[in-house]
């Protein structure tokens, strides 16, 4: 039986202005470092928490390259024990 946890999608959309150029970060830490301390101004923050189940969670472990064993679920979602 997959398992009864809840799992949710986050999704953040931050909108940055920025002068000359369009703006090139690796992670979101540069993000808050241009928008706090560089030559960018923040906006917009939207926030959609979107419910997933156990093997949709499975599917986006892989996708964001990591592993079912993360959250404690085998590949078909159900909950192990390690």
């Amino acid at each position: 039986m997959s398992s009864q946890r809840k799992f949710f999608l986050n999704k953040f959309t931050i909108c940055v202005l920025s002068e000359d150029v369009p703006l090139e970060v690796d992670d979101l830490s540069d993000v808050d470092y241009e928008i706090d301390q560089g030559d960018c101004v923040g906006g917009t923050l939207e926030v959609e928490a979107a419910p997933l189940t156990a093997k949709e969670t499975v599917d986006k472990l892989y996708e964001f390259g990591s592993e079912p064993g993360f959250f404690r679920l085998d590949e078909d979602g159900e909950d192990v024990d390690y």
